[in-house]
């Protein structure tokens, strides 16, 4: 069994993913390049370098998931670090932001994408818990992060005074709201073993996930992931948190 950390991180062929995939190749880490489309993650994996393994990876087919989590177990027999990156805003192309959210409002939100968002977003995450913990059971030192968003803490966005409170819409924001709540029962079930649950909201990036009108470059916007995913076994569980290790409410 290799001595390396192995870790999948999802959605791992562009953005923040890519960018923790190449943080944590860095460290030494092998690591699984999760990516819908395989030759964009053999292009991402081959610009990563040695230590980076492109991994067609599909968070919304069961299939795609369970053969991905085969390959991983006939490699290298377990998984240390499981980034569950993955993640959609709209199913729509070439719409900037401003109009996004003017036509995501619970009002008008179309409900075909509303249920295109929760599939990568919420259901994605919790069928690659499901499907890799057995790997992460074999581990001595194993841990989950969950990339989520600070608009989906209900108590920020109840708040009057938060900036981004009238983005808040049943689709995206909502979404990682319920990305929280399945991340809490992730926590919930594990906390008596020695497997590790984080939660963390990352900078306001800009990648294609938000049309590139994003505040921060990629590798800012990615330090709290990477963070939290270089924790060692003594370090908690249990938190929600976004740059740098500051605590966020539910």
């Amino acid at each position: 069994m290799p001595t390396k950390r192995i870790a999948l991180v999802t959605g791992a062929n562009q953005g923040m993913g890519k960018q923790v995939a190449k943080e944590l190749v860095a460290d030494g880490m092998t690591v699984f390049v999760g990516s819908r489309d395989l030759a964009r993650g053999e292009a991402a994996a081959a610009e990563i370098g040695e230590g980076a393994i492109a991994l067609q990876l599909d968070v919304t087919d069961t299939a795609s998931i369970a053969s991905a989590a085969e390959r991983i177990r006939d490699e290298t027999g377990r998984l240390d670090l499981l980034v569950n990156n993955a993640a959609i805003s709209t199913t729509r192309t070439d719409i900037d932001l401003a109009e996004f959210r003017a036509t995501s409002k619970a009002s008008m939100a179309p409900l075909d994408e509303v249920r295109a968002v929760w599939e990568v977003n919420v259901f994605g995450a919790l069928a690659m818990y499901q499907a890799t913990l057995p790997l992460l059971r074999r581990s001595s030192d194993a841990r989950i992060v969950n990339v989520t968003s600070a608009l989906g803490s209900l108590t920020t966005v109840a708040d009057p005074a938060f900036a981004y409170r009238s983005t808040f819409g049943p689709a995206y924001a909502a979404s990682k709201t319920a990305l929280n709540a399945v991340t809490l029962s992730m926590m919930i079930e594990l906390e008596h073993s020695d497997i590790k649950v984080n939660l963390v909201s990352p900078g306001f990036a800009k990648t294609a996930l938000v049309n590139f009108e994003g505040t921060e470059s990629v590798e800012d916007a990615a330090r709290e992931v990477v963070r939290v995913a270089r924790l060692g076994p003594d370090a908690p569980s249990g938190t929600f948190t976004r740059w740098e290790g500051t605590g966020l409410p539910w």
